[in-house]
């Protein structure tokens, strides 16, 4: 994937669950570009909060999603349905392809316990769930 240079009021945003195209939340998106599918680097976990996946930035797991451009409007619209910062913090996550994007992320304590998605993908979810719980990365504060 080419580097992206963002316009002066566009973020380039990565969706992995509930706002992707055909899934419940994707109306929100309405106004947004879509730029196509994208896979996260493998430095994420996914895990099944039962209604959405929450990802977070501990593990080895490629994570399957969309990239869309967003305005600043929007985004402030879309920060505040997910609850950023304080239940999900958007930061930026590393595209294969060498492309960076913000995303939707929780912290290690949040998620402890919560079902793994070993695939990275909110989609395959019911086929592939691990029936180990989350946990934190040992010698890690949550």
């Amino acid at each position: 994937m080419p580097t992206w240079i963002p316009e002066p009021n566009l973020t380039r945003l990565f969706v992995y669950g509930t706002l992707r195209t055909g899934e419940p939340n994707h109306r929100l998106l309405e106004g947004a570009e879509h730029v196509g599918p994208a896979r996260t680097e493998a430095r994420f976990r996914m895990v099944d909060l039962g209604a959405y996946p929450a990802i977070v930035a501990d593990g080895a797991t490629s994570i399957e999603g969309e990239l869309y451009d967003v305005d600043d409007s929007l985004l402030a619209q879309l920060d505040r349905f997910e609850g950023h910062p304080r239940f999900y913090a958007r930061s930026a996550v590393a595209i294969e392809g060498g492309a960076d994007a913000q995303a939707y992320l929780l912290r290690a304590a949040q998620v402890v316990g919560r079902p793994l998605i070993p695939s990275g993908s909110w989609r395959d979810r019911a086929s592939g769930r691990s029936t180990r719980r989350s946990r934190p990365p040992r010698g890690r504060a949550g």
